[in-house]
């Protein structure tokens, strides 16, 4: 796979330099799938809070325009821990990107929603022949479409549009509905310009959705750097989570929307993330066989065994603040 990750989307791109002599061994570059999307509120955190410095690194902040364009990136040598779905890494082995998720963040597709214009007439069923926005083939957003086609035996356009171009196109008109990530979906929503038809978090069975991945040769070279790296990441988490009204200020700033809709992002994502991150508690094959599956039931064919998506070498141990 070969990616140009720093072209048109270059205003997007974070960089957080801290403290201390740079060295390119203690820098891990961490890439994110979309802009206004919870792991980039996780990392921000992060950084912010001085919790990559705390472990004795730096970090730097990339934000792509999809999770399959975040994947490419790592595949290129881009980035060197990020976040996408299991289905990716599995595809991405066999084609030859061997990489494991090194720590579980999600298990369920919290905030994620089927939505047409508030106007619409349009019921899930009706989407049969019309256009579907998601984000790029592969991402998240293209795997929930795919189960919408299945599960509801319909079929659709799938038309990628990118992160940022989800909701413009959906308002436009230019695609009949979007399958779209919170707070954005929330955003939408509360204002009354799009609805939900479906709501993935309660259709879709919980599996093991986003987690953050490495190169097994990353892992190998650099145990520690990332070892460092979920520690900090799993620490933002853990201060997200203790502090609420700052979190909800944070996300409010980073996404340029209103306090309430960053407060509903807060209560129903950011506190239904996995905390501990350890991929081998007793429930995490089981989530990630099922995530695979119903990837597979979406059209995913390249599908390998749980043992090769998954690295239970690396526990997080949150950074204190």
């Amino acid at each position: 796979m070969k990616v140009n990750c720093r072209h048109a989307f270059m205003s997007l791109v974070a960089v957080a330099v801290l403290a201390g002599p740079a060295r390119a061994a203690d820098t891990i570059r961490v890439g994110l799938p979309t802009k206004t999307y919870w792991p980039t509120t996780i990392a921000e955190t992060a950084v912010r809070q001085k919790l990559f410095e705390k472990e004795g690194i730096q970090a730097e902040l990339t934000i792509y325009r999809s999770g399959a364009e975040t994947f490419e990136g790592m595949a290129a040598g881009a980035a060197d821990i990020i976040l996408d779905p299991p289905s990716l890494v599995s595809a991405g082995r066999k084609k030859g990107v061997m990489s494991r998720i090194v720590a579980n963040a999600a298990m369920g597709n919290f905030g994620w929603q089927l939505m047409v214009p508030a106007k619409s007439t349009l019921d899930v069923k009706d989407l049969n022949g019309k256009k579907v926005a998601i984000t790029a083939a592969g991402s998240g957003s293209d795997l929930l479409a795919l189960w919408t086609i299945q599960d509801k035996k319909i079929d659709f356009t799938r038309v990628p549009v990118g992160g940022g171009g989800l909701v413009p196109n959906l308002l436009a008109g230019n695609v009949e509905a979007a399958v779209v990530y919170s707070p954005l979906s929330f955003q939408i929503s509360k204002s009354g310009e799009a609805k939900t038809i479906l709501d993935y978090a309660a259709a879709v069975p919980p599996n093991l959705t986003a987690g953050w991945i490495v190169l097994d040769k990353f892992a190998e070279a650099k145990p520690q750097l990332v070892q460092k790296a979920v520690n900090a990441l799993y620490g933002a988490l853990a201060f997200m989570r203790a502090n609420r009204d700052v979190t909800v200020k944070l996300i409010a700033e980073l996404y340029e929307m209103a306090p309430e809709i960053a407060a509903l992002e807060y209560d129903n994502t950011i506190m239904k993330l996995e905390t501990s991150g350890d991929m081998g508690a007793a429930d995490v094959n089981a989530a990630v066989q099922l995530s695979l599956d119903l990837a597979k039931l979406g059209g995913l064919k390249d599908i390998v065994p749980v043992e090769d998506v998954i690295s239970t070498k690396f526990k997080p141990v949150p950074t204190k603040q």
